[in-house]
């Protein structure tokens, strides 16, 4: 019997959510999707978190992601929702509106605690960094298997600008750079942080990572980088995993 978690993520178009095989790091069911409220209100989230638990009958405890900054369960940072999360004790709306234990994190944090758990990083000892390659930039630190949580290394300083509005994928699409020029921003990038952090492997996620072929052989870095393998549940399979884990380590 496979132990069952239940995670739910929350983007700037959908919240999805599925239980989560915490054994294997797999849906154990079809995932449910709700278009996100607009505008996207502490409330109106919470109401739509509500009904994808109801729709799975699901009743224990749940990880839920945010694209974020979220110390606490409070969440500090507002880029892709509304204004009047900044403040917000989003477990305490969360267990309200719900009734079931929740826990909030960051979207790339959990996406990070899944590639270290089941995916690209899986066995993988000392300095794991995992960038998210999207709108922006989302990145999770984790140092063998601990999640240093909300490190924001997408807002960096590189060449006079924050980092994600050079190196994100959305730039790419912005400025029509050609896969080579993409690279070459990523390996200054890449290269910044490397010579902060000295990671032993670097993992790609987001939508891009899914056409590496195309570009991540161009991009030139100290250490081993390679694609992330979750792709699209990585976020609510860690969500569910650090949720559960949250549970043990507290009781």
């Amino acid at each position: 019997m496979s132990e069952l978690g239940f995670g739910i993520d929350i983007g700037g178009s959908g919240i999805k959510g599925a239980p989560v095989d915490l054994h294997h790091g797999e849906l154990a069911e079809e995932r449910f999707r709700v278009p996100t409220p607009q505008p996207a209100t502490p409330d109106a989230v919470a109401e739509v978190v509500r009904e994808v638990l109801d729709h799975f009958d699901w009743d224990g405890r749940f990880g839920c992601t945010f694209p974020a900054v979220v110390q606490h369960g409070v969440v500090r940072t507002a880029a892709n929702v509304d204004q009047s999360w900044i403040g917000t004790d989003g477990h305490a709306l969360l267990n309200k509106v719900t009734e079931r234990k929740s826990l909030l994190v960051n979207d790339a944090d959990a996406a990070g605690v899944a590639e270290v758990r089941f995916g690209a990083a899986k066995d993988r000892d000392g300095v794991v960094l995992l960038t998210t390659l999207g709108t922006g930039i989302g990145s999770a630190l984790v140092v063998d298997g601990v999640l240093v949580p909300n490190t924001e290394l997408g807002h960096v300083e590189l060449d006079g600008h924050d980092a994600e509005s050079r190196a994100a994928d959305s730039a790419r699409d912005r400025e029509e750079l050609s896969w080579e020029d993409w690279a070459q921003r990523l390996t200054r990038y890449y290269g910044h942080l490397e010579n902060l952090f000295w990671p032993d492997l670097i993992v790609v996620g987001g939508g891009v990572s899914k056409k590496a072929d195309k570009w991540l052989h161009l991009v030139e870095t100290r250490c081993e980088i390679v694609p992330a393998v979750l792709r699209n549940n990585a976020g609510i399979v860690g969500a569910a995993l650090q949720a559960a884990h949250h549970h043990h380590k507290h009781h």
